[in-house]
């Protein structure tokens, strides 16, 4: 299930390629942006350290382009020769060697699915394809619900199954499919932060298609403040929050959605049913440590709805904050959890 790109804004940090040095304090900052997974990343570095310094911030961004493309060389399904594309094209049911990166994806997928009543499901793929939202193509027919229940008998996560050594993965029936796009771009942004970790850089911003972690401080060395938007294409900031080495992913199902007879039919699909939601939840962010637990859990709840998905927020311990349709206008929700998070500037236009 695609993510949405448009929700979050990052308020106060450059999302262009560029640099700019504060003479007073000798505090270095650069920030470049690329294109990955089918969208965009923006990355903000407020360092003083040997690599900045030595103008190094094309290298950095040259090492970040590398590892970004390796992650989708492993988990696009929209490369035909990528490692998830050549185990969803095999009708092999041994086990099928990957890698140890996209183990560890599938087992923390797997890991979200079982902690969230199977809320998210990476068999999902032959129902997304079957809505028209996968590399397939788009389509506005509804399928019927022969081929609903069909595609839905091809998926579970209790038909997949992944070993670490070696690193494999092995699927119950030949035709199933896995999707990995609920989870994979906040992989990408942990990747690309635990390299800048390890070039001793501490003071970072990276964010994949909406999907974001922080580390240390921004250039005012004020902890990272990052806007969740109105998810109504108005482009108004519903709350702002300051995260300290923390990642925030957001999830919702306004933007891609397709119409037919007046009925609108949502990109994210409920596994447990096969159908796309009904609820009226229009937005859910998340906040973790890791981003990849932060962008799987925030499908998750989505999939979950407003009532069941905090019900589960709060039992996971995890900070959420929700935007919800309700007789024509959007109310927020947020567990006890997410306040220490709020930034105090309420709502900017």
């Amino acid at each position: 299930m695609r993510k949405l790109v448009e929700y979050i804004i990052f308020i106060g940090v450059l999302l262009f390629v560029g640099c700019s040095e504060k003479q007073n304090n000798k505090v270095t900052t650069f920030s470049f942006a690329g294109n990955t997974m089918g969208t965009t990343y923006h990355i903000k570095v407020v360092e003083d350290s040997v690599f900045v310094r030595n103008n190094y911030n094309e290298i950095i961004k040259h090492r970040v382009d590398s590892l970004l493309l390796d992650v989708n060389n492993k988990m696009s399904t929209y490369i035909p020769d990528s490692e998830l594309s050549m185990f969803n094209s095999s009708a092999d049911t041994t086990w099928f060697p990957i890698s140890k990166e996209f183990a560890e994806v599938v087992k923390a997928a797997i890991l979200i699915g079982d902690k969230t009543n199977k809320s998210l499901d990476i068999t999902v793929g032959p129902l997304v394809n079957l809505w028209g939202f996968g590399p397939k193509g788009e389509t506005d027919t509804v399928p019927d619900s022969q081929e609903v229940t069909l595609m839905k008998s091809l998926t579970g996560l209790d038909k997949i199954s992944v070993k670490f050594n070696p690193p494999a993965i092995k699927k119950a029936l030949p035709d199933m499919y896995v999707d990995l796009s609920s989870i994979a771009k906040g992989y990408g942004v942990d990747v690309v932060c635990e390299y800048l970790l390890k070039l001793g850089i501490k003071n970072f911003m990276v964010e994949i298609g909406g999907e974001v972690r922080t580390n240390g401080k921004n250039h005012n060395n004020e902890y990272w403040r990052i806007g969740i938007s109105t998810p109504d294409n108005s482009g108004n900031i519903e709350k702002v929050v300051q995260l300290n080495n923390q990642s925030m992913a957001t999830s919702g199902d306004y933007h891609n959605y397709f119409m037919k007879n007046g009925k609108r039919y949502s990109h994210t699909i409920d596994p447990r049913t096969g159908y796309p939601i009904t609820h009226n939840l229009a937005s859910v962010s998340v906040i973790a440590k890791s981003c990849m637990m932060a962008d799987g859990y925030a499908t998750a709840l989505d999939v979950l709805g407003p009532i069941k998905g905090m019900l589960y927020a709060d039992t996971l311990k995890l900070p959420v904050f929700m935007i919800v349709h309700k007789n024509g206008n959007f109310t927020e929700e947020k567990n006890s959890l997410f306040k220490k998070y709020l930034f105090k500037k309420e709502r900017i236009k």
